[in-house]
């Protein structure tokens, strides 16, 4: 603002004819043009306004009765009587006297049908004197519901007496009759899976693989079933361990011990009899891992459209039974187009046959390995992008280029692994 300053001056003089606040700037200004009557161009540069922009506040001013008194605005005083408290006062008054916090106040207040902020509450109690509560122990306060300790879990407590009780988890007996011929305990004695006198190896695996039976995504969620006895029955324990014991547990179980325990199910499934398909589904799965202990490698998380660190994970499923048959975790990059012939080696090592059907999308491996898949005499099926381009050409094709295969067709050439080079519409 382009103002003449003086010396001599005092800071009240100062404070009227050099102002900073906007709205008393404007007041000087109007009382300068229609006061004293000073030109409006001179107005304008005392103050620092553009001649133009003062004139469009001089004619707003004339024509704008509410602006001229915004200037001098009463200041309206606030409520003194808050009618809220005064209704609980009483009531707040009795309750400290009973040595209850704030939180413990608004509860009270709840039940009884009042609604009060705690920061109200707190004002209240400020202007009837009372102070702070100190840090109580538990023993101090009143009665509530707190969290409580849980059993640990051990199976020499598990009590097999007929009872009865509730549970929200009764659809996991129905896994039972397929458990029944699978000797469990066999083949993680031929595992070696690490256990405790207290949670043996079999139940710690009977807990985890019902979780996932149960659809809990992670194993910090089973604090919300410790209190299930259904979960806690069918993983033979007398509940179910806690979140901290399931992680220990998945730590102490080495990429070792998982391929001993993959050697034994193959065996077991086959001496069991289990129906298997044909036709195996092949595909990665990507695990995200946020630490930076661990050198890991980024690999593309589809659900996040993303490359983050993670484990790599190859799986393979039968796509008759729909079942996970196979899994190897820990695939590092430069080995991942192989993984495809290391499956089919161990599948034939533990079967003594060959998967005669698998089905796997284009990035799975490379042209190289499927070349020796060929070679091998190994039937598959890719599923490759359909690009934008690949479709034009697909459709720009005649009627007379399409070729109608049926199931039997397809078993065929599953069997005898060829390049089609023809147009393939299949029914349906």
């Amino acid at each position: 603002m382009n103002t003449t300053t003086r010396n001599d001056l005092t800071p009240i003089a100062h404070f009227c004819l050099a102002p900073e606040n906007p709205l008393h700037r404007q007041y000087e200004a109007f009382r300068a043009s229609f006061v004293e009557g000073s030109p409006s161009q001179e107005v304008a540069r005392r103050f620092g306004y553009s001649p133009g922009s003062f004139r469009v506040l001089c004619h707003a001013f004339r024509h704008d009765p509410d602006k001229q008194l915004r200037f001098f605005q009463s200041v309206q005083p606030g409520p003194r009587y808050a009618p809220a408290r005064a209704r609980v006062r009483k009531l707040v008054v009795a309750l400290r006297k009973r040595n209850l916090s704030v939180y413990d106040i608004q509860r009270e207040l709840a039940q009884a049908g009042h609604t009060l902020s705690s920061n109200a509450l707190a004002v209240l109690l400020r202007e009837e004197g009372f102070a702070r509560l100190p840090r109580r122990l538990d023993e101090e306060r009143p009665a509530a519901l707190r969290p409580g300790t849980q059993a640990t879990a051990d199976v020499r407590a598990l009590s097999l007496q007929p009872r009865s009780f509730r549970t929200r988890l009764g659809g996991l007996f129905f896994f039972v009759p397929l458990l029944k011929d699978i000797r469990l305990t066999d083949v993680l004695r031929q595992a070696a899976l690490p256990g405790s006198q207290r949670i043996p190896a079999e139940q710690a695996l009977r807990s985890l693989l019902a979780l996932k039976l149960v659809g809990t995504q992670r194993k910090s969620h089973v604090m919300d079933l410790v209190c299930d006895q259904g979960i806690a029955l069918f993983a033979g324990l007398n509940v179910v361990p806690k979140r901290s014991s399931l992680a220990s547990y998945s730590w102490r179980v080495d990429h070792r011990a998982v391929v001993r325990l993959m050697a034994a199910w193959f065996d077991e499934v086959r001496r069991a009899g289990l129906p298997r398909g044909d036709s195996l589904d092949l595909d990665f799965h990507a695990v995200p891992a946020n630490t930076q202990e661990e050198p890991l490698e980024k690999h593309y998380i589809s659900s996040r459209s993303r490359a983050q660190q993670g484990v790599l994970v190859f799986l393979a499923r039968d796509a008759a039974a729909r079942v996970l048959c196979y899994a190897h975790a820990g695939i590092p990059k430069d080995q991942k187009a192989a993984e495809i012939l290391r499956f089919a080696d161990c599948w034939q090592e533990r079967t003594g046959i060959l998967p005669r059907e698998r089905v796997f999308d284009s990035q799975l491996t490379t042209y190289q390995h499927l070349h020796q898949l060929n070679q091998r005499g190994l039937g598959f099926l890719t599923l490759r992008r359909r690009t934008r381009s690949m479709l034009g050409r697909l459709w720009s094709l005649p009627v007379s280029a399409w070729r109608r295969l049926t199931l039997s067709c397809l078993t065929r050439a599953f069997r005898t692994p060829r390049v089609l080079d023809e147009r393939v519409s299949l029914p349906g």
